[in-house]
């Protein structure tokens, strides 16, 4: 046998820190950058932040909707890219994050009592902030009406919930954990980083993430399973995009 084959051939030592640089790096923390500096931006414009509007999940083709689609279908896929490198490089350190179909009925129930208790107070929150001038005018959904916007936007919440999920609790914590951080400072760090991805909204939009990124490392801490949390989450953002497409044209509380 050759040794020098022998040597190439053994997998390299893991390197937790590394990963999570990487894959933050170019999903959520590069977001973080930018949301930053979005909001450096909107704080110098001279404009009071609660008269100004945040746009997500805007039409970039509307008088196409044909191309208009395609564009959205590749905005839902290219960010779960990140998603399924952090899936992967879990399944080589053999991290288990409960990201999977063994207990469907505990998910569903337990994802979906976690969308109400956070998404009530963080309504409140919102509309607290709002009118403290602490947070943006968020439009949730912008699409133009076609047969596809309501299956884009629950597409879009879905994207949302399986990345930022997987990357932010399964994957950082199990990093977290093989880098020896103790559990509750894997679970603050984890919501900062949520929170300031978030801080294109304003300051109450970052404040409301941070809180439920903590809750949502508490639960994962509790019970070891992301799969409740992407129901979770997805539920939220399709409560919030399609009510949004739905009701903003029929009120101006938004």
């Amino acid at each position: 046998m050759n040794p020098d084959s022998d040597v190439t051939s053994r997998p390299r030592a893991q390197r937790p820190g590394l990963e999570i640089l990487l894959v933050l790096g170019v999903s959520l923390g590069e977001s973080a950058v930018y949301s930053v500096l979005q909001l450096a931006n909107r704080l110098t414009v001279g404009v009071p932040l609660n008269q100004q509007t945040t746009q997500m999940n805007s039409s970039v083709t509307p008088d196409r909707p044909w191309l208009d689609l395609a564009y959205q279908l590749a905005n839902i896929a290219f960010p779960l890219v990140p998603a399924l490198l952090a899936l992967y490089l879990l399944w080589l350190s053999r991290d288990k994050i409960g990201f999977d179909l063994r207990r469907p009925g505990f998910d569903l129930g337990a994802g979906a009592l976690v969308a109400a208790c956070i998404g009530i107070p963080g309504l409140g929150l919102y509309f607290a902030a709002r009118a403290l001038g602490f947070n943006t005018n968020v439009a949730a959904a912008n699409l133009s009406e076609n047969w596809w916007t309501v299956p884009v936007l629950v597409l879009a919440a879905l994207m949302n919930g399986v990345l930022e999920e997987v990357v932010m609790i399964g994957f950082f914590f199990a990093k977290a954990r093989a880098l020896r951080w103790g559990p509750w400072l894997a679970v603050l760090v984890s919501a900062l980083v949520r929170g300031s991805y978030h801080i294109y909204q304003g300051f109450g939009g970052a404040l409301g993430n941070f809180v439920m990124g903590v809750a949502f490392g508490w639960f994962y801490l509790r019970f070891k399973r992301v799969g409740p949390l992407v129901v979770a989450h997805t539920l939220l953002d399709v409560v919030a995009f399609v009510g949004y497409a739905l009701v903003a044209p029929l009120t101006d509380w938004f």
